[in-house]
């Protein structure tokens, strides 16, 4: 359902005689949305009693934000559409964590999480395809399709019973005979803020390379340019699939330090190829490296947060916190490398990337404990 809110929004809406101005104002205002309700989403779901009911509203209000651009395409519909997604989306995404937590607790927590991983891509792939053949017909069927996808997802998680969901295993159960952790608190873990910070330059690197990638490609052929992209798009949703459940029994038995590592050092050499290669080909082959990054953070991000939010009862709250980050990170790569590119050039752009993500690295290597003793323990 998610995939049709990605770059088919600037499609669509583009077919409807918008500006690019009211385009960026619509994205600005939902990358806004977005960025300060991950906290209280995670908090939200940390309140609930039923996951699986907040996540039903939540696919539910999904639905009604694709219902407003295809019905109505006009700036305070699609604006209300917009924020209406982006706050379902600060709902839906820690309730799915907290069901699969709750579902199998933290000695299995990661290797679900690299089930999970495998079948978001899955869905990823299935759906840009369907979407794109209905989009080719009608821009305006790619949200018809999304809307259709409702009944699905609701089939999926009524077939999961509320008793096989433990609520307090959940939200990081607190052990018996111990006081309840503060929010605030945790919003003071130095493992937490340093895994954070850790992200926020991880993504100030990433979040702005294949947007970038894509108009250096135009620029020197733009026949190719679409094709090129879409491998681009494609090419580690296939490393994601191949790989993440391997990563959730790696992380188990290697720990969450070195699997992390390798997601964090992937990146700055990723940037820096695409400073240099030329070849369409190979800068395809090198988009490996994204989908091994893609993979490892796709199970490592939730599984860090569960390893140090493991007895306070605010898991979904720590995925907030470190949501924020995420989202403060890539609010800021584009401007940083759109700045760097229309006064240095795009070799440079992509070298300060490089730059940004190597600090990453460093500060991961240096600050980063491993948190996987906790759930070991579990076992």
């Amino acid at each position: 359902m998610q995939t049709g809110f990605g770059p088919f929004v600037s499609v669509f809406l583009t077919t409807q005689k918008w500006t690019q101005i009211d385009i960026g104002l619509v994205l600005s205002a939902a990358g806004f949305v977005s960025l300060i309700a991950q906290m209280p989403g995670g908090a939200l779901v940390d309140a609930a009693r039923s996951e699986r009911l907040v996540a039903g509203f939540a696919v539910g209000a999904i639905c009604l934000s694709a219902l407003a651009y295809a019905a109505m395409p006009i700036f305070p519909m699609v604006l209300a559409g917009a924020i209406v997604h982006s706050l379902a989306s600060c709902v839906l995404n820690p309730a799915i964590a907290a069901i699969s937590l709750g579902l199998v607790g933290h000695a299995a927590i990661s290797e679900r999480l690299g089930r999970n991983a495998r079948f978001a891509s899955i869905g990823n792939g299935l759906a840009a395809a369907a979407m794109a053949i209905v989009g080719y017909f009608s821009p305006r069927g790619v949200f018809i399709v999304t809307v259709c996808l409702l009944l699905p997802a609701i089939v999926a998680l009524r077939s999961i019973t509320a008793s096989e969901i433990d609520p307090e295993r959940a939200h990081g159960a607190i052990p018996p005979r111990k006081p309840p952790t503060k929010p605030g608190d945790l919003m003071r873990s130095r493992p937490l803020l340093i895994f954070a910070g850790c992200l926020l330059l991880f993504h100030m690197a990433n979040a702005a390379m294949l947007p970038l990638l894509g108009s250096v490609v135009t620029m020197r052929s733009a026949r190719w340019a679409t094709i090129l992209i879409g491998a681009c798009i494609v090419v580690p949703q296939l490393v994601v699939a191949a790989m993440s459940p391997w990563i959730g029994r790696r992380a188990q038995i290697w720990g969450r330090r070195p699997l992390l590592l390798i997601g964090f050092a992937a990146l700055p050499i990723r940037a820096f190829l695409f400073a240099w290669v030329t070849d369409p080909q190979a800068l395809v082959v090198i988009q490996v490296l994204d989908g091994i990054t893609a993979a490892v953070f796709a199970v490592l991000v939730p599984l860090v947060v569960a390893d140090i939010t493991r007895g306070t009862g605010h898991f979904n709250l720590g995925l907030g916190i470190v949501g924020t980050f995420v989202g403060i990170g890539a609010s800021l790569s584009a401007t940083l490398a759109g700045y760097i590119t229309d006064y240095f050039g795009s070799p440079t752009a992509f070298t300060g990337l490089a730059v940004i993500a190597a600090v990453g690295f460093t500060a991961a290597w240096l600050l980063m404990p491993e948190t996987g003793t906790a759930a070991e323990e579990a076992k």
